[in-house]
């Protein structure tokens, strides 16, 4: 007998500065300053377990392109940490959907470019089978989907960083919610995971507390 089809739950994980940023002052490539915290063992650890459930990877442009340079050569190289190399794996095998309306091609195997608006690429995703979904530190991808309400849970690295200028997740912030978060320590970062789910009356997702 054939099961229900599970709901494919959209993460977002970003980093974030202690006020608020998720680049430095010199532009979108300023993000030398979460370096030292994502090499943490705490941080890897954590990558690996938001995507343990996943089978595809959402991202925009400077992210894939930051990736695709980066990652898949990761995976063989037996002087890297073995979670680095684990993660990477993953990433090699896993859907990579790229939000770009300026990208023409991706090369990297398993990935294809959709030029649609995050929450309509999500809204289709969702409807496909296939693990959970991550959107991997693409803080306008990340925006776009919760200003729709498509985003199930938001992992935030705090970062023990004060940058003092650069980019925002989201400006002044999204509409005010009563979002419930569990919060684990990671040496002296905090990760909020907050989780939304369907209102049983329709309409935009509601906040809830994740377990």
């Amino acid at each position: 007998m054939t099961g229900q089809r599970r709901d494919r739950i959209v993460t977002g994980n970003i980093s974030l500065s202690l006020d608020g940023r998720v680049t430095g002052p010199a532009g979108d490539h300023d993000m030398g300053w979460i370096v030292p915290h994502a090499l943490t063992s705490e941080s890897r650890a954590h990558l690996l377990k938001i995507t343990s459930t996943a089978s595809t990877a959402l991202l925009g442009r400077k992210n894939y392109q930051g990736f695709a340079g980066f990652w898949p050569a990761v995976a063989g190289d037996e002087g890297a940490d073995p979670r680095d190399r684990a993660f990477a794996r993953w990433l090699n095998e896993a859907e990579k959907v790229v939000v770009s309306r300026t990208l023409t091609e991706a090369s990297w195997p398993g990935s294809r470019v959709v030029a649609d608006d995050p929450a309509e690429v999500v809204r289709r995703l969702r409807k496909e089978e296939g693990g959970d979904i991550v959107v991997l530190a693409s803080s306008s991808v990340i925006r776009g989907l919760l200003e729709a309400g498509e985003l199930d849970r938001l992992s935030i690295t705090l970062c023990p960083e004060v940058v003092g200028a650069g980019a925002r997740l989201s400006g002044d912030g999204p509409a005010g919610s009563s979002w419930g978060a569990d919060r684990g320590h990671a040496g002296r970062q905090r990760r909020a995971v907050p989780a939304l789910r369907p209102d049983p009356a329709g309409g935009r997702r509601r906040p809830v507390i994740a377990h």
